[in-house]
C-alpha cells in the first residue's frame, strides 16, 4: 500500500452498550492498525445512537433489562455472548454490568474527538461498560475515564450531541454497530477484520 497523502474517512454509528458494536470497533481498530502499518491513512468519525433514550442515568442491571426483553433468563444467552467475545480476546462480565443512558458517553466522545482521542475513548467506554461494570452515565465515572485517556473535560457539546442523534435517526439507523467507508453505502452488522481491511483499501 502507499500512501498518496490522503485519508480514508470511515464512519462508525454504535452505541456502548451494544456488545455487537464493541465486536465491530474491536475488528475495525484491527483493521486500522495494520492500514496504517502498511502507510495507511484513515480517520474514524463516531456517530452517536441510543438503544435505549429513555434509559435513566441511575441505570439498571443489564441482566434485568435483557430478561424483560426477550421474556426468559438471559443466563444462556449471556453465556453465549461471553464466549464469543472471548473468541475475538475480549473479556465480557454482565453479571453487574449497568444498562444505562449513553448521552453523556456520547458527548464525551465527541469531546475526545476534537482533541484527537476519539478511537481511545470509545474503546475505554466499552471496556468500561462490558468488562469493569461501570455506569457510564455517572458523570464521577466519565470525568475519571476521561482522565484515565488524556481528554480535558467540557461540560460543552450537549446540544450539538442531540442534533447528531437526531441527524442519525433521520438517515434511517434503526440498528447498530453501522459502518461506512469513505462515503460509499452503508454496511450493517458485524463484519470481519478482513472485511474491514478490504473496504479500507478499496476506499
Amino acid at each position: 500500500m502507499n500512501d498518496n497523502g490522503t485519508s480514508t474517512q470511515v464512519e462508525f454509528t454504535f452505541d456502548i452498550p451494544c456488545v455487537w458494536s464493541y465486536f465491530a470497533f474491536t475488528r475495525l481498530q484491527r483493521a486500522l492498525t495494520h492500514f496504517r502499518a502498511e502507510g495507511g491513512r484513515a480517520e474514524v468519525v463516531f456517530r452517536p445512537f441510543q438503544l435505549d433514550p429513555e434509559a435513566t442515568a441511575e441505570g439498571e442491571l443489564k441482566v434485568e433489562v435483557l430478561r424483560r426483553a426477550f421474556g426468559i433468563d438471559p443466563a444462556q444467552a449471556v453465556a453465549e455472548i461471553t464466549e464469543l467475545a472471548a473468541a475475538e480476546g475480549l473479556t465480557l462480565r454482565h453479571d453487574k454490568a449497568i444498562f444505562s443512558n449513553t448521552f453523556e458517553a456520547h458527548r464525551l466522545v465527541a469531546l475526545a474527538g476534537d482533541q484527537g482521542l476519539g478511537e481511545q475513548m470509545v474503546e475505554r467506554l466499552f471496556r468500561a461498560h462490558h468488562t469493569d461494570e461501570l455506569n457510564v452515565a455517572d458523570p464521577d465515572v466519565l470525568r475519571r475515564l476521561a482522565s484515565e485517556v488524556g481528554v480535558r473535560w467540557s461540560d460543552e457539546g450537549a446540544a450539538e450531541t442531540r442534533a447528531e442523534l437526531e441527524r442519525v435517526r433521520r438517515t434511517g439507523v434503526r440498528g447498530v454497530p453501522v459502518l461506512r467507508f469513505a462515503g460509499r453505502p452503508a454496511t450493517g452488522g458485524t463484519p470481519s477484520e478482513q472485511d474491514i481491511l478490504a473496504a479500507l483499501d478499496d476506499a
